[in-house]
């Protein structure tokens, strides 16, 4: 059974992207929201953290709200995907379960 599980909180402000990954089974999702995009840039105390977890999950992050916090693209940690509206829906349709981390 697959799980999409989406973060919607900075991981500088709360710990839902280290208990996501944690807790996350093998072949999951992580959909990256709102200001838990924070958690798909290279280059911080979480990357390493990230990087490692892509291993057995699959990471994504929402494009449209990237742009509204002003973060380019190129700042990402390799392979993340970007996803608009429609991706989002794609991913809750192809994934048994959603589990929002608050």
């Amino acid at each position: 059974m697959s799980i999409l599980h989406t973060v919607n909180k900075s991981p500088f402000d709360r710990n839902s992207l280290d208990a996501c990954i944690r807790l996350a089974v093998k072949g999951g999702s992580v959909l990256l929201i709102e200001d838990g995009v924070y958690g798909a840039m290279k280059g911080t105390n979480k990357s390493d953290m990230v990087t490692h977890a892509m291993k057995d999950l699959s990471f994504y992050v929402l494009g449209p709200d990237l742009k509204a916090r002003g973060i380019d693209e190129e700042k990402l940690i390799d392979g993340i995907k970007v996803v608009d509206y429609s991706g989002f829906v794609t991913l809750t349709v192809e994934n048994d379960k959603a589990q929002a981390w608050l």
